[in-house]
């Protein structure tokens, strides 16, 4: 005999299987839907695990701490006030549902991890859902909550406090599994923040007027695509993590950075767009054997700055359009960037394809002698037009040996590859 609890139309029943016979029977106690009133914090104490409490256009008064499996339900004008101090709702049971209220009020004392919506450890398969969760220090604290799902929420942090006083939008540490799908994210520190975890997936979001919109430290084995990132410092920090796949991100005005990639090997990063504003499309820094291919990077004052080592990392099929310095890379060894007889665009490389392969005859070198003396030297810049410049620029041209090493794109395409997104 096998016994399964299962969740049907907010009732509870208990599916019995002996032998290939199924039976589906009632639970001794079925789920209700309880409209509330009065004290919240009483309606939770007197509820059994499955039910659902409906709340009304009206302000209930917070904290609360829910340590049972129930569904807060709200509707227009559900608002659960803190009063200041902690978190506003604190969960501390499994497979809990927050959906349709509006939440504000918490602390601000980061050390304790003030928060709109805290998540327990204990409260594996939460649901947080279609609530405005507004001027609280952090919003959405998944703290080891496994399997946790927060999506279709907008999440605004404390625009009266500084940007380094504010906490996250999203924050998580330890919570494998966890989805973070389809949120907008505004005036907090960070969007979203992960931090020591593995199997995170966050897919939809948008994120604007914050520090960093996606910020991953020491997690692995997880995703981030179709988000979209808008004028923030930086749009995607990934630093320190492994084996993630970045697919599809739009960075649109971000000033900095558009992706950052600090000690990030192992990653897949394909069909993202960066566009405008920022001072790097990608800053790559001691990150080893990643696929960075199909992305497209725009208008930046360098589209890819290469540094410190990095090793083993395939560049290709990417578009590098009207970028002020396409590529900056300092260094003597030579980078190969093209797989297999396929390049990358460059809209600055004036070259012929006689045989109509799709490939330039001429090979492109984004960088010379003169670029890499004047990122030492930057004062040196004064000297780009005079003639002993422009003789060595020539020299180079016909004699490849003299240059010291750097990227060279032995298959250059001659067109921004087919399908390309653009956002």
């Amino acid at each position: 005999m096998k016994n399964r609890l299962e969740h049907k139309s907010g009732r509870c029943w208990v599916a019995a299987t002996i032998g290939v016979a199924a039976l589906l029977l009632p639970c001794l106690t079925s789920a209700k839907e309880i409209t509330v009133k009065g004290s919240l914090q009483t309606a939770i104490a007197q509820a059994d695990a499955g039910d659902v409490l409906a709340l009304q256009d009206q302000v209930y008064i917070g904290p609360l701490i829910i340590d049972k499996s129930i569904t807060l339900q709200g509707q227009t004008g559900s608002v659960i006030q803190g009063n200041g101090v902690g978190s506003v709702i604190t969960v501390r049971a499994t497979d809990v549902t927050l959906k349709n209220l509006t939440i504000t009020g918490s602390g601000l004392s980061l050390e304790n991890q003030d928060s709109g919506i805290f998540l327990d450890n204990t409260a594996t398969g939460a649901l947080v859902e279609r609530n405005e969760v507004i001027n609280n220090l952090i919003g959405v604290y998944v703290s080891g909550a496994k399997n946790s799902l927060v999506r279709h929420n907008h999440i605004a942090g404390r625009k009266d406090l500084r940007m380094n006083e504010r906490g996250n939008g999203v924050q998580i540490w330890n919570a494998p599994g966890t989805v973070i799908e389809k949120n907008l994210i505004e005036y907090g520190r960070d969007g979203i923040f992960v931090t020591t975890s593995s199997k995170n997936t966050f897919t939809g979001n948008r994120m604007q007027n914050l520090r960093f919109a996606i910020h991953y430290m020491y997690t692995n084995r997880s995703e981030v695509s179709d988000n979209i990132s808008v004028g923030n410092q930086i749009g995607y920090a990934l630093m320190s993590s492994n084996k993630l796949v970045v697919r599809n991100n739009l960075s649109q005005q971000d000033r900095d950075r558009g992706f950052l990639l600090n000690y990030v090997n192992r990653l897949e990063m394909s069909e993202n767009t960066v566009r405008g504003g920022s001072e790097k499309c990608i800053f790559i820094y001691n990150s080893h054997r990643n696929n960075i291919n199909r992305n497209r990077l725009s208008d930046c004052l360098i589209g890819l700055h290469f540094t410190a080592g990095s090793q083993k990392n395939k560049i290709s099929e990417n578009a590098f359009i009207n970028n002020q310095t396409q590529v900056k890379y300092v260094g003597t060894r030579w980078l190969e960037w093209s797989v297999k007889g396929v390049g990358n665009y460059w809209s600055d490389h004036v070259a012929f394809d006689l045989d109509k392969n799709g490939i330039a005859d001429a090979i492109y070198r984004p960088n010379d002698l003169t670029d890499q003396v004047i990122w030492k030297y930057p004062s040196a810049r004064l000297l780009m037009n005079s003639p002993a410049v422009q003789v060595l620029k020539y020299a180079q041209g016909q004699f490849p040996a003299l240059h010291p090493g750097g990227v060279v794109d032995s298959a250059p395409l001659m067109q921004e590859p087919k399908g390309l997104s653009r956002k």
